[in-house]
């Protein structure tokens, strides 16, 4: 995760808080639930009984899903080989976290680079549901199962077929959307009525977007930003033998 991502995904929150809840950018008053999930502080309960967010930073993307009433949580991941190890060998590492069924699935795919975006998939949507809930990477993988469906996704389109166990049972009041970008998002969905057929279209900003409406939360000090632009953008390696 570089710096500029988790930037990103903080300027995506409160650009979200101020324009939806129309409070203004400096003061928004966010803090992290004991087991670090971001949430606002702001008294809103008058409006929205639980109006909660989720972000997920990967590769070139940061991206933020909102619910003013449901339980939401959203991942995003980037398919990449895994370092220096092989494929067969980081799922030996990586066993323990899928079920039988759920590495049946991962290992039918045709080739290894599908296999492994499969697993990213599975890594992904359980990485969601852990978010949405709020709790932390202590929870044992195994207790959720998914049904991933269909195998195969198309551009442009959402999928809503998958199903997740949890504890051998069906959750049904989840819903789980996923997108061949990779993006996959919950909302509890026991409310139908909050839940849109067709939805959700997820919206490019660039960093102009992000910070339109952004007020400065502390004085600005020229002379720190100065020093910070006369640095290089690489510091020069000192030399091991040097004193």
């Amino acid at each position: 995760l570089s710096p500029g991502d988790a930037i990103a995904g903080r300027l995506l929150i409160r650009k979200l808080i101020a324009e939806k809840l129309c409070i203004p950018w400096n003061e928004i008053n966010l803090q992290r639930t004991s087991k670090g999930k971001p949430f606002l502080a702001n008294n809103v309960f008058s409006i929205y009984s639980n109006y909660n967010f989720n972000v997920s930073h990967q590769g070139d993307y940061a991206v933020l899903a909102a619910e003013p009433e449901l339980q939401v949580g959203i991942d995003i991941m980037k398919t990449n080989l895994p370092g220096s190890s092989s494929i067969p060998n980081f799922f030996r590492i990586m066993e323990r976290q899928f079920t039988e069924t759920e590495w049946c699935v991962i290992k039918s795919m045709s080739n290894e680079w599908m296999q492994l975006d499969m697993f990213h998939r599975h890594w992904a949507l359980k990485e969601s549901f852990l978010k949405a809930i709020g709790v932390g990477i202590g929870f044992n993988l195994q207790r959720i199962e998914f049904n991933v469906s269909p195998l195969q996704l198309e551009v442009g389109k959402v999928y809503k077929e998958t199903k997740m166990l949890l504890d051998g049972d069906e959750e049904a009041e989840w819903t789980f959307e996923v997108r061949n970008i990779h993006i996959y998002f919950f909302n509890n969905n026991k409310q139908s009525q909050h839940h849109k057929p067709n939805q959700p279209q997820f919206t490019l900003l660039t960093f102009e977007d992000l910070v339109a409406s952004g007020i400065p939360i502390t004085p600005e000090d020229s002379e720190c930003w100065d020093n910070f632009c006369s640095k290089q953008e690489h510091p020069v390696k000192q030399n091991s033998h040097s004193r």
